[in-house]
């Protein structure tokens, strides 16, 4: 997916929402315990009530990989669900690979090639030549963490070098010689505020993917202040607080109203584009 084609989807949809398919089985309904793919089950019921509202979904590798063979088989069935009934939504592994060249090439050809993903959260600690194998995939997308919204963001991603540049920011101008505005994205977490000004200045046309509003309490209006660009530019994920509004079996179409209620707040800040 092109970044034009994702920024004419927000326009039609009025959003630049992704819901974070982070499914556990044991925060799932009881009730789909009963089905033989249990976290499918949830996940193909939260995609059909949550997809009128969203442009993205971002499942979270570990939330599969903790079932072992079972759990993968889950997510490979959830993109090809989704590939085959909603080829519009962007995919995201959320996976944060990153490593030594051959071992990210492998990764990239597993998540571009095997299960033909949209993007991948890649992490860019490593260097270059950690990276760039992801970026040799045409249609692809990088999406590199640069501020993330957990309390541990402190340790390492402000500190300063000689020059007073903070390690995030180190990230984000190095790697403009990687990768670009169409095939590069960075995680910046909600939580960071009025940060967004500071990440902008450096990427000003690049799509932002957000984690941290909801459960962890990032200011949607904040993000979209600081961080809105000319074509959105931003991916605002939502996991917890949609998937997990509810444990019965009405759990679908409360996930798929506050999923609307996130996207209505979202269509109000288009409108000031």
């Amino acid at each position: 997916m092109t970044r034009q084609e994702l920024f004419e989807n927000i326009k039609k949809k009025q959003s630049f929402l992704c819901v974070g398919l982070d499914t556990d089985i044991k925060k799932i309904p009881q009730h789909l315990l009963q089905e033989e793919d249990p976290i499918f089950e949830f996940n193909k019921a939260i995609i059909e009530a949550t997809a009128p509202y969203c442009v993205a979904y971002k499942p979270n590798l570990a939330f599969y990989e903790a079932f072992g063979v079972k759990g993968m088989i889950s997510f490979e069935k959830t993109i090809k669900y989704l590939k085959t009934n909603h080829p519009d939504q962007f995919i995201v592994a959320d996976a944060k690979r990153g490593d030594i060249g051959n071992t990210s090439s492998m990764y990239a050809r597993t998540f571009f090639e095997e299960y033909d993903v949209d993007s991948l959260t890649v992490a860019p600690y490593m260097g270059e030549d950690s990276v760039s194998p992801f970026l040799k995939y045409e249609g692809k997308w990088v999406i590199l963490l640069a501020l993330t919204s957990n309390k541990g963001s402190l340790d390492f991603q402000f500190m300063e070098d000689e020059d007073g540049q903070r390690l995030f920011e180190k990230v984000l101008t190095t790697s403009q010689n990687w990768g670009n505005a169409d095939n590069m994205m960075y995680v910046v977490g909600a939580t960071q505020g009025s940060m967004f000004e500071d990440i902008r200045r450096i990427v000003p046309d690049h799509f932002l993917l957000v984690p941290g509003i909801g459960a962890q309490g990032g200011s949607l209006e904040e993000v979209c202040k600081y961080g809105m660009n000319s074509t959105c530019g931003l991916l605002v994920n939502s996991s917890r607080a949609i998937i997990y509004a509810d444990n019965t079996e009405n759990f679908a179409e409360v996930a798929g109203q506050k999923a609307k209620e996130v996207q209505l707040q979202m269509a109000a800040q288009l409108a000031k584009l």
